[in-house]
């Protein structure tokens, strides 16, 4: 399979290479990163007002010290929808004064211990 050679073009390449079958729908994870939690939550509420598939979830990231608001939903990882994804989250969060900070995908198949997050909290609103 060939991809685009930019970010989400080598994640799905070393996501296929590493046996994830990209054909299936899998639970894919989009960040919108917010410096004011209240910013956050405003976003996460317009959020679960409008009719988007999957789960939120906020989170703090004591990292960078930023608030992150994940969207997970089902999807089949292909690259122009994970683009347009991208776009249209970013697009929604700058108007809450965020970004979007890419995607990605917490699946525990053989062979993809590189895509595992051992760090990620799992609560009510986000169900993997």
């Amino acid at each position: 399979m060939q991809f685009p050679d930019d970010d989400n073009g080598q994640m799905l390449a070393a996501m296929a290479e590493s046996g994830i079958d990209l054909t299936l729908e899998l639970e894919v994870d989009f960040f919108l990163v917010f410096e004011d939690k209240r910013d956050a939550e405003s976003a996460l509420e317009a959020l679960s007002q409008q009719d988007e598939e999957g789960e939120l979830e906020l989170n703090f990231d004591e990292d960078t010290s930023k608030w992150e608001v994940i969207i997970c939903t089902n999807m089949v990882p292909e690259y122009d929808a994970l683009v347009a994804k991208e776009i249209q989250l970013n697009d929604f969060a700058k108007e809450f004064d965020g970004v979007s900070d890419g995607w990605g995908v917490m699946q525990h198949q053989d062979g993809d211990g590189d895509f595992a997050d051992d760090d990620h909290v799992h609560d009510e609103h986000c169900h993997h």
